[in-house]
């Protein structure tokens, strides 16, 4: 697929990732009113791995004065957010094609106040996802925030076991097929590649970021923030 890993389609992938990642509505929602909480309108915020727009979709009836820049390495999914944004004031975003975030320093100039990734960046190489990370802060003005949902790797590999046991049985009663569903769990560090909850913050901590933490687990699944 062009520019992008993900199994699903552009025009697919609002439907089937809220099959495939269980509570994936909340990330969103629980982004917005961290952000909320932090800084009540931040001038400019960034969403990379924006995929469709529906992170934006989302904030920008509590941020109507927001400048929100959406990047993504998938020039299909720009043009679906393109669709549904449309209602928006378009003074009020700016598209940025084809960029991944390991790429942001040449594409992106202007600093921001936010950053967002929800499960953006678990297809990259560790050298990828430290230049990446790197990129996200060096764009951030001081004070500005980083909001991350990731999948983490377990702390055991009986916690490995558990966790894909419960994370097919949620696939399952979602309406996909076993098979399907089989074939997908075996992408787990194989196709994409997790990491520790403890590589998470460390990777932060080494970046720069003076106060992180987490905000948010589920299943395998981690919410993280990071403050410049």
């Amino acid at each position: 697929m062009e520019g992008n890993t993900t199994p699903h389609s552009s025009n697919e992938y609002d439907k089937s990732v809220r099959e495939t990642i269980p509570l994936y509505e909340q990330f969103h929602t629980e982004t917005i009113d961290f952000i909320k909480n932090y800084q009540k309108e931040p001038s400019r915020w960034l969403d990379t791995g924006s995929g469709t727009g529906y992170l934006i979709e989302k904030a920008y009836p509590f941020f109507k004065k927001t400048q929100f820049i959406a990047c993504d390495p998938s020039k299909s999914m720009l043009e679906e957010s393109k669709k549904r944004l449309r209602g928006m004031i378009q003074e009020n975003i700016k598209w940025v094609d084809s960029v991944a975030s390991e790429q942001l320093e040449d594409h992106v100039k202007e600093k921001v106040d936010v950053v967002t990734a929800i499960l953006a960046h678990h297809y990259l190489t560790k050298e990828e996802r430290t230049k990446a990370t790197q990129n996200i802060y060096n764009l951030l003005n001081e004070e500005g925030i980083y909001i991350t949902f990731e999948n983490v790797y377990p702390a055991s590999e009986k916690s490995v076991e558990l966790g894909l046991k419960r994370w097919s049985n949620f696939q399952i009663l979602s309406g996909r097929d076993e098979k399907e569903v089989f074939k997908h769990t075996k992408r787990f560090n194989q196709a994409y590649y997790p990491i520790t909850l403890q590589d998470h913050l460390e990777l932060l901590k080494e970046t720069g970021f003076r106060t992180y933490d987490i905000f948010w687990y589920s299943y395998m699944q981690v919410g993280l923030y990071a403050i410049k």
